[in-house]
């Protein structure tokens, strides 16, 4: 599933190509996605010019005078940019046209995605007006966590996990920074202190920010034509390493299930 770090590069890969092109039309192959993908928006946006392309948690904004349209890649979501003669297939099931010759294709297999109408306000969207503080803003902080955390019972991990609490730190990410941190994945949140909480705070901005900065090698795939999502070999310490030894201590790398989701870390180096 597409996390923060990747739909962040999608946003600086496409945006690029749409910033300031005029949309000429919007081809909707299958409307049944997430939620249905709305049958006037190629009224609404046909000759509209793109002034903005942006994200907000996992959630990408392209932005006109007159409102801006969601998009959400879901589970299995792809963008790319190519030439308006390139052959839609199977999995293609919006085409975002533009006056140049080019279009922007969404690709999802398994439909678990989202193209919607946000209006003048995208931010104000029922699906968007929850959400937590962006990770790497700096409204993010071991403050922030620790007042929300001290008074919590469930696991630290499914705290940070939590898209009210701070968006964008998905299974992968999670099991990053707990490691970085030093916290085990099934600490109670309020059995820590507010060290740990500056700790974890400081190292989920660090893991995010390194997987951006990988990210931007592969912003040349956006316009490839093979359907490659444009995401990125990642450098991880511990998650999908279980029996590995661990990379600071040499201890074999444990797994369990926390939340229903496979967390992944060291004995030795967290508690």
């Amino acid at each position: 599933m597409p996390e923060l770090p990747e739909v962040e590069t999608s946003c600086r890969g496409i945006a690029p190509h749409l910033t300031g092109e005029v949309i000429s039309g919007i081809t909707i192959r299958q409307a049944k996605l997430r939620w249905p993908i709305p049958d006037d928006l190629p009224s609404l946006l046909t000759g509209q010019t793109i002034t903005a392309v942006t994200r907000r948690a996992k959630y990408l904004f392209i932005t006109t005078d007159i409102g801006s349209l969601i998009l959400h890649l879901g589970m299995s979501g792809s963008l790319r940019m190519v030439d308006s003669s390139t052959p839609a297939e199977k999995h293609d099931h919006f085409d975002l046209l533009l006056s140049n010759g080019k279009l922007l294709r969404l690709r999802d297999p398994r439909r678990f995605g989202a193209v919607l109408w946000g209006g003048l306000h995208p931010e104000n969207h029922v699906l968007i007006t929850h959400l937590g503080p962006e990770p790497l803003d700096e409204a993010f902080s071991g403050k922030h966590l620790y007042q929300i955390g001290h008074k919590r019972r469930g696991a630290i991990k499914n705290l940070i996990m939590d898209a009210k609490v701070v968006v964008g730190v998905g299974n992968i990410y999670a099991s990053e920074s707990l490691f970085l941190a030093g916290i085990h994945p099934g600490c109670t949140a309020n059995s820590l202190s507010k060290n740990h909480y500056y700790r974890l705070a400081e190292a989920i901005k660090q893991v995010l920010a390194k997987a951006i900065e990988q990210g931007g090698t592969t912003l040349k795939d956006f316009q490839q034509s093979d359907g490659k999502p444009g995401y990125f070999a990642q450098q991880l310490n511990v998650y999908g390493r279980s029996g590995e030894p661990c990379p600071t201590c040499g201890n074999t790398i444990s797994q369990c299930k926390i939340g229903q989701r496979s967390s992944f870390f060291c004995h030795h180096c967290q508690h």
